[in-house]
């Protein structure tokens, strides 16, 4: 090879570098530009664009302010210590220093631009995690409550508080930089040494004279003494703010916020600190200029033997010999304003609590006053009977419900009634493996179709539940005019949907066909949800989103074609409404003929000020709560409100928001850094208000709240004499007892209301000690409204656990069960124990269903069992056990009666010969329906059938005596 031909060799392998340098640049900077791009368009899609502009705003303002602040501070020290570089210094004794200093006396501009750009940027970005509470700090709304201590608003530790903390530990974070960088400068340049000892010859004999030197040059000494000045200043203002977060801090273990030794001891030790910080600041200042390490010294001591003493050792002294001892009375007055504050943080503050002489022995006719609320018992467990809709309702394995389903009501014939509902979402996991390809995934399965529901207080004579409705397409007593479900709770892939005008739709609609029958069914997108991806350059950006090019290649992605991302409720949710902590469990609802999803938003704080700290995951996590199954983020608050209600469209994600709380403050500051994002209560609809609820969480917050907060006595909020602890689920040991929703009726009320509802046991106890209810029903005067019955301590009431056990224990259960469980072909399966108020009592009402061991086997419901005081009764329905509980009359009917295989309230019983032929017939189908399980197998089966068929059987015989 030439010398020519080696040396253009040579230039081109020295322009590749620069070249996959720029080009790396160039993809990394596409992929960031598409990842926002596309967020943008995503904000677009659900008409929420100010909330992506308004935060991207506000980011890249906090961002540049703390850069360019980071970056003028880190350059003016550097610089500042490069120009006091001692003269004629070219050596040391590193030949690596040596190094460093060469290069910056050759190219000091550079040298101290690269570092001061790096640093500019990690300081921007350690601030960018403030713009939420910026947004709130620019925009605050007073509280108008004043805390005990401080006499501020607490409007003062909710938003500002935070922000000017957030201030003070930017501020500490770049001075802390600018001193390291100035004296790492210093060092290099020779301004600084390491060797701090000085050792001087002396003449033969004796010993050489050892003394310290200044490490520093005069120039470097003045510099750093006033960089640590500045420090201990940022220090002082830190150490003063902190004073006030004593307001929300956990001291002591006895509760969140000032008690005793904060008041007398550590607010005072604070402002001490702070003028001693401030005192050490002006030591540094003065060593800048007279260069006598001695005064800096002494202050710094003086200021760690400050610290030690007053904010350690006094606080200590103080909490240990005096308040420890004399508990009570030193922490009354706080614990009076802890309870006051904390009541109001989580608005239980207006709680009705009754106590209630809850009798425990039955009688004959005992229910006659609450005939009403017999047939709104809900017999059906919305955690049991999933698996039921999975086998009745699934129709495909694409197919997928909810591990738990959802309680809701609707008005059927007239007539409010508790369903149990859940909607038919798309699963693709479902499909054969070899099935699971790219355009199967996005294209083809690309949405669920239905809700389905079933009545909660109702089953069909098998033991199945009645369907209000079920089946694709949906038939049944709801309406369902767009059924298709595009987002949903499980609905976590991206879909490409649309079609150009004239093709083959490709989208699969309806697997079995349509009301006519036929094959399966395909459909075409309408709706306006998703974006469009007909440009080719936004096709690529979406590409790079997802790292996948067949976004690229695909025909299927055409001129029409939309993307539908970030499809679940809640992701949809919290991304429109970034401040808002929404509730975990969304339901879905069927409203003006289209499925929706309805969630609950939440308004949270850690920071009221006096206002006990809860973790959030712990005090909603219980046996129903499926998303602590997979881990849930610990969040700790001291104050909540339900602010929002949100629905997200199922079919074109549109999300619309209501204020609904609007007397919140953090709401109403929220809605001034997002003006018209929220739409008013009066917009909601009638139908849609019918399906609004108290939400799940709130609910659970206020009961694990209300456990010991109950008790507005300081004394007896200490002693814990009167604590109450939601019982552990008896169905599973380990987790507590969930809330219910059911219709109630509330001892003097007239009539019964949807309700959620718990129950509190002693400490240490397991009787009953209160009874807890919420009104649920949102189209109620009473919303919101909560009650507790609060029992004797003269005589027990048999909490949760005990019942159950009594339950499981019951002879007459147990043979009741045998039929069932004595050759292991099934197994009993208890659902929720609910507990009512009722007959001057409280009763509990548990459906007990059995499932068989085959596979596909799924539980239905076999037995009602009631447990008044001592007395325990079971039936085949709740009438029957409710009878056997009250000397075989309760006084009130359940208005149930099988029709066609199906139990339904309210029915008049059938008479006559026709209705024993009737029953005849179908007792003659239960057996031959029997044989063919006995043939297959099916023993579970088989015991089932008999068993229906012994009802008909029944009901052929009583047609005939009332005929």
């Amino acid at each position: 090879m030439s010398t020519s031909d080696s040396a253009t060799t040579q230039r081109r392998r020295g322009a590749l570098a620069p070249t996959v340098a720029v080009l790396a640049v160039a993809i990394v900077a596409f992929f960031g530009f598409s990842a926002i791009w596309t967020d943008l368009l995503w904000y677009r899609s659900v008409e929420a664009q100010q909330v992506f502009t308004i935060r991207l705003t506000a980011q890249v303002g906090i961002f540049c302010a703390a850069a360019l602040l980071t970056g003028v501070v880190v350059w003016l020290n550097m610089w500042l210590a490069f120009r006091a570089r001692p003269r004629g210094i070219t050596r040391s004794g590193s030949s690596t220093l040596d190094r460093y200093r060469k290069v910056m006396d050759s190219g000091s501009r550079l040298t101290i631009a690269v570092p001061t750009l790096v640093l500019a940027v990690i300081g921007g970005v350690n601030a960018l995690p403030a713009v939420d509470t910026f947004l709130a700090w620019s925009n605050a709304t007073s509280f108008g409550v004043s805390d005990a201590q401080f006499g501020f608003d607490a409007s003062f530790f909710v938003f500002e508080l935070p922000w000017w903390r957030m201030v003070a530990g930017l501020l500490q974070f770049i001075s802390v930089v600018a001193l390291i960088v100035a004296a790492a400068v210093h060092f290099i340049m020779g301004s600084m040494r390491t060797s701090v000892v000085q050792v001087t010859p002396t003449s033969e004999g004796q010993a050489p004279e050892v003394k310290l030197s200044n490490p520093f040059t005069r120039r470097a000494q003045a510099h750093i003494s006033v960089l640590i000045g500045f420090i201990l200043l940022v220090l002082a203002a830190n150490v003063w703010l902190n004073r006030y977060a004593y307001s929300f801090s956990d001291n002591d273990s006895l509760f969140t916020g000032i008690g005793y030794t904060d008041a007398r001891s550590r607010i005072t030790a604070g402002i001490i600190m702070s003028v001693v910080c401030l005192l050490c600041a002006l030591g540094f200042f003065l060593n800048a200029r007279i260069q006598v390490w001695r005064i800096p010294v002494v202050t710094v001591a003086l200021a760690v033997a400050t610290a030690l003493i007053i904010q350690v050792g006094y606080p200590g002294v103080v909490q240990q010999f005096d308040v420890r001892p004399n508990e009570p009375d030193r922490e009354r007055e706080y614990i009076r304003n802890q309870i006051a504050a904390t009541r109001a943080a989580y608005d239980v503050e207006n709680v009705e609590i009754s106590d209630y002489e809850a009798t425990t022995t039955a009688t004959s006719g005992q229910l006659v006053a609450d005939a009403e609320a017999l047939p709104g018992i809900r017999l059906m467990d919305p955690q049991v009977i999933s698996p039921t809709f999975e086998q009745l309702q699934q129709v495909r394995g694409y197919y997928s419900f909810p591990d738990v389903l959802d309680v809701d009501r609707y008005t059927i014939g007239g007539q409010e009634t508790d369903a149990i509902v859940a909607v038919r979402e798309i699963a693709t996991e479902g499909l054969p493996e070899e099935n699971r390809t790219w355009n199967n995934v996005h294209t083809v399965y690309t949405h669920g179709y239905a809700m389905v529901g079933a009545y909660g207080n109702r089953r069909q004579g098998s033991g199945e539940p009645e369907w209000i409705v079920s089946d694709i397409p949906p038939r049944g007593a709801i309406n369902q005019t767009e059924a298709r479900v595009y987002f949903g709770e499980k609905t976590s892939d991206y879909a490409i949907v649309g079609n150009e005008d004239g093709a083959n739709p490709i989208e699969l609609d309806t697997p079995g066909g349509n009301e006519d029958g036929g094959g399966e069914t395909y459909t075409t997108y309408t709706g306006n949800g998703g974006v469009a991806v007909s440009n080719p350059l936004v096709r690529a950006m979406f590409a790079a989103r997802y790292g996948d090019v067949n976004l690229l290649l695909s025909n299927r992605v055409n001129s029409q074609s939309r993307i539908l991302y970030e499809r679940t409720p809640m992701d949809r949710v919290a991304k429109v409404a970034p401040w808002l902590t929404t509730d975990k469990e969304p339901y879905p609802a069927v409203v003006d003929g289209r499925v929706v999803w309805i969630i609950d938003g939440y308004t949270t704080s850690n920071s009221y000020p006096n206002s006990q700290r809860i973790d959030l995951a712990s005090a909603t996590g219980d046996s129903t709560s499926t998303w602590t199954q997979v881990g849930q983020e610990s969040s700790q608050v001291n104050y909540m409100r339900n602010s929002v209600k949100a629905v997200v469209d199922a079919y074109d994600g549109s999300v619309t928001m209501y204020a609904w709380d609007t007397e919140d403050p953090i709401l109403q500051t929220w809605q001034k850094v997002y003006p018209g994002m929220l739409h008013s209560v009066d917009e909601i609809s009638a139908d849609l208000m019918q399906h609004l609820r108290y939400p799940q969480d709130l609910f659970k917050v206020q009961r694990q709240i209300l456990g010991r907060y109950h008790m507005t006595n300081p004394d007896a909020w200490y002693q814990q004499s009167d604590l109450w602890n939601v019982p552990m689920d008896p169905r599973f040991k380990s987790t507590k007892e969930p809330a219910y929703y059911l219709s109630i009726k509330w001892p003097g009320d007239e009539q019964p209301v949807f309700s959620q509802t718990a129950v509190f046991v002693p400490n240490e106890r397991e009787n009953l000690g209160a009874y807890m209810s919420v009104v649920a029903d949102a189209s109620s005067e009473d919303y919101g409204k909560i009650r507790v019955l609060r029992l004797s301590d003269t005589h027990q009431v048999p909490g949760p656990n005990q019942t159950f056990n009594a339950i499981q224990t019951d002879n007459l259960v147990q043979q009741s069960l045998l039929p069932f469980t004595s050759q292991g072909a099934a197994k009993p399966v208890y659902g929720n124990l609910l507990t009512l108020p009722l007959g001057g009592g409280l009763i509990y009402v548990e459906p007990i269903y059995t499932q068989g061991e085959t596979q596909g086997s799924y539980p239905v419901l076999r037995f009602i069992v009631v447990r008044f005081g001592d007395k325990i009764g079971i039936g085949g329905t709740l009438q029957e056990a409710l009878d056997m509980v009250f000397g075989g009359n309760a006084g009130a009917t359940t208005g149930e009666q099988e029709i066609d295989g199906t139990t339904t309230p309210d029915a008049p019983p059938a008479t006559g010969e026709e209705a024993a032929k009737l029953s005849l017939a179908k007792a003659g189908d239960a057996f031959r329906a029997a044989d063919e399980a006995l043939r297959n197998g099916d023993l579970a089966g088989y015991q089932a059938q008999v068993e229906t068929a012994r009802h008909h059987l029944d009901d052929a015989d009583k047609a005939l005596r009332n005929g």
